[in-house]
């Protein structure tokens, strides 16, 4: 494996001078999506990568797909989409890493989670290797989206008005897809971030019955939250088509919420960007002009 250095910024603009491209994994997702709109507005070559749209067809499943996703690239942003325990998920991104770097990527940002530098978490083996990579590396660990009142699995319980969730009157600062995006648009083309890992929340800690209040007021509807037994809540994400270990991990991660831990606030978009994270309140004003919770 060979390892590179350079200057204050002059090896990854280099290669963006010569075109090689920049690679969004999961391009079609909240965070993808919005990482290359930002790239594309300011004119640098990017792949959006997924197994349903994008530029191109993208399964970590299928080693195939990979090639074609890769060729040419400079830096890339990695998200691993399954939370599954199973051997078989955790193994997927460092092989990934592995054939990026031999290939010549020279450049890696990981989405990551908080506490994935402990061993045990489901993307604990994607840290250790993008950061074995040999090439410059960032990992960003960012809390609950705000997003997922709008665009991810919180939404029909928005819309119905019953939010049901194990979490109880437990409280976390939702980070802004906004915010990671442009902390990981950052991460792809500056120096200065390379062997950073940046926990990135919210300004601060809400419970879900604050934050369905904050989102009823500026839609005008009822919106509650309710909390619900764990046991009842794994159940029904079985029910709905999700594998048993990834709904027991999701519940308690949930779970977690209730029981007082992920209310730390960090400062990791500000150390990034040199500016305070968006307030959660930002978002639900934004958000209630889109017509994602009609």
């Amino acid at each position: 494996m060979t390892t590179f250095s350079h200057g204050s910024s002059t090896y990854l603009w280099g290669c963006l001078d010569g075109m090689k491209t920049l690679l969004v994994l999961g391009g079609t997702g909240k965070t993808g999506s919005r990482i290359a709109r930002r790239l594309k507005a300011a004119g640098l070559p990017v792949r959006t990568a997924s197994r349903t749209g994008g530029d191109v067809h993208f399964d970590l499943d299928d080693p195939a797909s990979w090639t074609p996703a890769l060729d040419g690239v400079t830096a890339a942003y990695l998200v691993e989409p399954s939370l599954s325990a199973s051997t078989d998920h955790r193994a997927r991104i460092p092989r990934l890493v592995t054939e990026a770097v031999t290939v010549g990527v020279r450049r890696l940002v990981l989405l990551s989670a908080p506490r994935a530098g402990e061993d045990g978490h489901p993307l604990h083996a994607a840290e250790q290797a993008v950061r074995g990579s040999g090439v410059d590396w960032t990992i960003l660990r960012p809390q609950w989206f705000a997003q997922n009142f709008s665009e991810g699995p919180w939404r029909p319980g928005i819309l119905t008005g019953t939010l049901a969730l194990p979490t109880g009157d437990g409280r976390t600062p939702f980070v802004d897809a906004e915010d990671i995006a442009e902390v990981a648009v950052a991460a792809l083309t500056e120096d200065r971030h390379s062997g950073r890992v940046y926990d990135l929340t919210g300004p601060r800690a809400i419970s879900f019955d604050e934050a369905a209040g904050l989102i009823a007021r500026a839609t005008g509807r009822t919106i509650r939250h309710v909390d619900v037994d764990p046991a009842a809540f794994i159940e029904r994400q079985v029910a709905a088509g999700a594998a048993p270990d990834v709904a027991r991990l999701l519940t308690e991660l949930l779970v977690s919420i209730a029981n007082g831990s992920g209310a730390a606030l960090s400062d990791g978009v500000e150390r990034a960007l040199g500016r305070p994270p968006r307030a959660f309140e930002t978002f639900v004003t934004e958000t209630a002009t889109t017509g994602h919770w009609n």
